[in-house]
């Protein structure tokens, strides 16, 4: 794997946000570790204790979204066994927009559109997403592994019900990136739920064997590819793809760093803003998959 570490803080000091600089350093051992994280990510916190602010890089209206609670948990899950009672309050936060089927909207409703991708600006507020609520709730349970009181919370219950529901009456493939977290939420709860192991064997059919999945109205090369469903060792979803498979997209992963350092995307560049910050956020996310598998 020839990944030039030396190059990525120079990178992410020209390109990437601060919490993503934060990220990098704690993963690396240093910047002040799990607090400094912490400290980062609470400027996209809003007083009523969901996330707003462009912490969704191509949402940048200020106000608290669904669409921004994910990557929230992710911090909450990377500074494990670190607590923080912003993740309680999170959860408190989707409860009061949750909608009566247990399931989040796509989106609510913005106070600011420019910058922000269509399918944020053009969401039904009352109709409960699969995508939103699934990949959500998949990441409130990798936290809820550490922290108790997310474990207990109600919301989580509901969109854990709701999710499995949804998933079951799925008759035909859904779009990638529903496929994608569907398969991601019945990962994280496959030890928990009796229902997802059978629903994951269901979803698996839907997976092509190179595990590339072209993204429906996306970009020409837009796809999602085994490392983005599966992208750490020990899990269940892993035992959908042969080894060679996930061998094969590691070194893709590795050979996709830049000459500048960094990783980039394949998906629409939807504000200059945007199109930075994802830069930032993937590369974190290439060294922690790469470090995971026992590559760095």
């Amino acid at each position: 794997m020839n990944v030039n570490l030396d190059l990525i803080p120079g990178f992410l000091a020209t390109h990437a946000r601060l919490l993503d600089r934060r990220r990098y350093a704690s993963l690396m051992g240093g910047g002040g570790g799990e607090a400094g994280v912490l400290a980062a990510l609470e400027g996209y916190r809003n007083p009523d204790g969901g996330y707003g602010w462009g912490l969704e890089p191509d949402l940048r209206s200020p106000e608290s979204q669904p669409g921004a609670a994910l990557h929230a948990f992710e911090v909450f899950e990377e500074v494990a066994p670190r607590t923080s009672p912003a993740a309680v309050a999170l959860c408190d936060y989707l409860e009061s927009v949750t909608l009566p089927d247990g399931g989040l909207p796509f989106a609510l409703p913005l106070t600011v559109a420019d910058g922000t991708a269509p399918w944020w600006a053009g969401a039904d507020p009352a109709v409960s997403a699969l995508q939103t609520t699934a990949v959500t709730a998949a990441a409130a349970h990798r936290v809820a592994a550490h922290d108790p009181a997310v474990a207990a919370h109600p919301w989580l219950l509901r969109a854990t019900r709701y999710c499995l529901d949804a998933i079951q009456a799925l008759e035909e493939r859904p779009h990638a990136y529903v496929l994608s977290f569907a398969v991601g939420f019945l990962d994280a709860v496959h030890d928990t739920e009796p229902r997802a192991a059978d629903l994951l064997k269901r979803l698996a059919g839907h997976i092509p064997a190179d595990g590339r999945v072209p993204v429906e109205g996306g970009t020409a090369d837009e796809a999602l590819r085994p490392l983005d469903f599966a992208p750490f060792p020990g899990r269940p979803v892993r035992e959908l793809f042969a080894p060679e498979v996930i061998a094969a997209d590691l070194v893709r992963l590795a050979e996709g760093q830049q000459d500048d350092g960094g990783w980039t995307v394949d998906y629409a560049r939807i504000s200059p803003a945007g199109f930075l910050e994802w830069r930032g956020a993937a590369t974190v996310r290439a060294v922690r998959i790469l470090r995971a598998n026992g590559l760095l």
